[in-house]
C-alpha cells in the first residue's frame, strides 16, 4: 500500500496548487491513500465546507487538522457528521465536536496536536496510548498526523509509537525536514511534512505582514500568497500489506508557477 500526506495547505494558492499537482501524482505514484493536513485551507486561517470537499474532489481521502480548526464557524456544524472527511486533534477535550481518529477507510488515521509552544490540551501521548489500548485500528495500518511546534516532542512521540503504527508524520510548522526514516520497530517518521503555499512567503504568507510583525512587534493581519512559484510538500510511505509495516519512506516535494 502507497499512502501520501501532504503538508499544511495555506489559503487558496495552497488550494489551487494541490488541484493541479494531485491528481497526477495519484496516478504517477500508483497512490491508495491520500493524507492532507487542511487547518490552513480557508484564508490561511481554519477550513469550511467548501474547502474540504474542493480538496477531496482534488484526490485527498481525508484530511487532518490542529489549532485552527474551530477558525471558521461553518464547519463546526459537519464536525460530527462520521461521513464527513475531517478530524480534528483527538487530545482535544472530548466535549468538543468532531472526532480524532477514523478507521473508516482502508488506512486508519489519528490526529493530534502538541502542548510545547502550541497551547493546553490533554496529553496526546496518553491519548493515543487509550486509543490504542483498546485495539483501535487492528488489522489497518495506521497513520498519525502530529501537529505540534516542537521538535523534540514530534521525535519523542515517534519513538513512543515505534512499532505500533505504520507511520508518525509531524506537521504545523510549514517547513519540510529531511529526516525521513523508518525506525528500528518499522514506523515510518518524518518531524515535518511541510506545506503547500507560496515559497516566497513566510511560512505561506506574504512577507510585508510577517516582517511587520517582527520589526515592530504591532500584529498586522496575514494574508496568503495566492500566486507565483509554489511548493508542494508530501511524503509518500509504502506499506507491507502483511506485517503492517513501513518498508519506505520518501519525500515528494513538487513546485509549480501559478
Amino acid at each position: 500500500m502507497r499512502i501520501l500526506m501532504v503538508g499544511d495547505v495555506v489559503g487558496s494558492g495552497g488550494r489551487r496548487t494541490v488541484k493541479k499537482v494531485l491528481p497526477r501524482l495519484r496516478h504517477d505514484l500508483d497512490l491508495d491513500f491520500v493524507i492532507l493536513q487542511g487547518e490552513n485551507l480557508a484564508g490561511g486561517f481554519g477550513l469550511t465546507v467548501e474547502t474540504v470537499y474542493e480538496m477531496i474532489e482534488a484526490g485527498a481521502d481525508i484530511i487532518t487538522t490542529g489549532n485552527h480548526v474551530w477558525d471558521k464557524q461553518d464547519v463546526l456544524r459537519k464536525l460530527d457528521d462520521p461521513q464527513f472527511p475531517v478530524l480534528r486533534p483527538l487530545n482535544y477535550p472530548a466535549a468538543n465536536p468532531g472526532r480524532g481518529a477514523s478507521s473508516d477507510g482502508p488506512v486508519a488515521v489519528v490526529n493530534l496536536i502538541g502542548r510545547v509552544w502550541v497551547g493546553e490540551f490533554d496529553s496526546p501521548f496518553a491519548a493515543i496510548d487509550d486509543l490504542l489500548a483498546g485495539g483501535w485500528g487492528r488489522g489497518k495500518p495506521i497513520a498519525v498526523d502530529l501537529h505540534a511546534e516542537a521538535t523534540s516532542e514530534k521525535i519523542a512521540m515517534g519513538w513512543h509509537l515505534d512499532g505500533r503504527v505504520a507511520v508518525l508524520a509531524g506537521t504545523h510548522t510549514h517547513v519540510a525536514t529531511a529526516d525521513c526514516r523508518i525506525l528500528p520497530g518499522g514506523t515510518a517518521y518524518v518531524t515535518d511534512l511541510g506545506m503547500v503555499g507560496g515559497m516566497d512567503s513566510v511560512i505561506g504568507m506574504h512577507t510585508e505582514e510577517a516582517l511587520g510583525r517582527f520589526l515592530t512587534g504591532v500584529g498586522r493581519r496575514f494574508r496568503p500568497v495566492e500566486s507565483g512559484p509554489m511548493r508542494f510538500n508530501s511524503v509518500m510511505i509504502e506499506i507491507d500489506d502483511d506485517s503492517g509495516r513501513a518498508v519506505a519512506i520518501e519525500r515528494v516535494d513538487r513546485e509549480i508557477e501559478l
